[in-house]
């Protein structure tokens, strides 16, 4: 059995990480989702190399999104086409995906799912805004 002892008092021989950063001569980017021709690994591995060679940092995705069907199906394929955006954003490195709704036919059926959506975003260490009719109950 082994026993690990813990302090809580921070150690004075360290800096913290923040310190030790650099800053970068890249120029920050939010990327429109409709302009992604796909959200495929491959294509997204191309990308961000070009991203970095042409000194580009993407920093946020935006998303529109509609719910105008009040349709269980139609809300599901809405939400999944969304969370393609989530994974993609994970993997360019973004920080935030805003998503905007235009239009909400049952705000009720939505919710859960962006709220899933949500999940899965911080999961992936990303933040995602609703702008739009709806908002997620924190």
């Amino acid at each position: 059995m082994y026993l690990v002892v813990m302090s809580t008092t921070p150690s004075s021989d360290r800096t913290p990480t923040i310190e030790h950063c650099q800053p970068a001569d890249e120029t920050p980017v939010i990327l429109d989702a409709a302009a992604l021709e796909s959200t495929a690994p491959e294509y997204l591995r191309d990308l961000r190399r070009e991203f970095a060679e042409e000194g580009l940092a993407p920093t946020g995705l935006t998303v529109e999104a509609c719910f105008d069907a009040d349709c269980s199906l139609a809300t599901q394929e809405e939400v999944d086409r969304i969370r393609s955006y989530v994974r993609a954003g994970s993997f360019l490195g973004v920080g935030s995906i805003t998503v905007t709704v235009d239009d909400v036919a049952d705000p009720e059926k939505v919710r859960p799912a962006l709220a899933a959506c949500a999940e899965r975003a911080e999961r992936e260490g990303l933040v995602l805004d609703l702008e739009g009719p709806i908002t997620l109950e924190r």
